[in-house]
């Protein structure tokens, strides 16, 4: 199976880069087929420079500013038969790659794949307080799959998709969705397809700069109410979210 990395970047100098060496260092443990696409999203620093600097990335110019319509438009040029949605602040650890293509190889009706963000500039209660709550979405997940027939948990910027599935599903919900609750929508609406699965070994670490820029306590309060908002409401709490970029010169 062919595998395209969708990249969403908006003023991330400071960052894409050592997300594609990840990706790249993943690659080259073994013989993939793979595309790694970067969603250059209306970013008015070297964002562009920095992606196009490293070796067969290609860059897709989306001025319509906003997550979820960057990686639809990253969907929309991936050849892949697997869409793998990272974050360009992400740096997926070695064995990453091997594990989706594993999992998808041994599973041929799953339709998609996530696991935890960890944050290795946190401190490690930090990190092991996320499993309790991952654990009891998956909980939850059950119970609202009893009444409306759809749930899956993807965590955003650490979930690969079947571009069949999404496809089926016509891509990602553009225009309802910006950025809190996007994982959540697309992953009950995947499940209508076939099976997914969360892997809890299939880790991608992740920059803290949000929980660092806006509080821990707020901005956990709320991934949750909108973690589980869409399954109920089929439909973000949050509609906006703050822009949090670290100033680099």
């Amino acid at each position: 199976m062919r595998l395209s990395f969708v990249i969403p970047a908006y003023n991330e100098e400071a960052y894409v880069g050592r997300c594609l060496e990840a990706v790249l260092n993943n690659l080259a443990e073994g013989n993939y087929d793979a595309e790694i696409i970067v969603v250059n999203n209306a970013s008015i620093d070297r964002t562009k420079e920095v992606a196009l600097s490293y070796p067969n990335v290609q860059v897709v110019d989306e001025p319509k500013k906003g997550l979820v319509q960057a990686r639809h438009s990253g969907y929309c040029v991936a050849t892949g038969d697997l869409i793998a949605n990272i974050d360009a602040d992400t740096q997926m650890p070695s064995g990453w790659v091997k594990r989706v293509m594993e999992t998808f190889d041994s599973n041929p009706d799953l339709v998609g794949l996530s696991g935890p963000a960890t944050f290795p500039d946190m401190p490690i209660y930090f990190n092991l307080s996320s499993y309790p709550f991952y654990a009891l979405g998956m909980v939850f997940n059950k119970v609202i799959k009893v009444f409306t027939k759809e749930g899956a948990i993807f965590q955003g910027g650490n979930f690969v998709v079947k571009k069949s599935a999404l496809d089926q599903i016509g891509g990602f919900n553009v225009g309802k969705y910006d950025f809190y609750g996007e994982d959540t929508e697309i992953a009950c609406r995947v499940s209508r397809v076939g099976p997914t699965k969360f892997d809890f070994k299939l880790k991608n670490c992740a920059s803290s700069r949000r929980f660092k820029g806006e509080g821990i306590f707020t901005l956990t309060s709320r991934y949750i109410i909108n973690f589980f908002w869409p399954m109920i409401f089929k439909k973000p709490f949050s509609k906006t979210s703050i822009d949090i970029r670290e100033k680099t010169n």
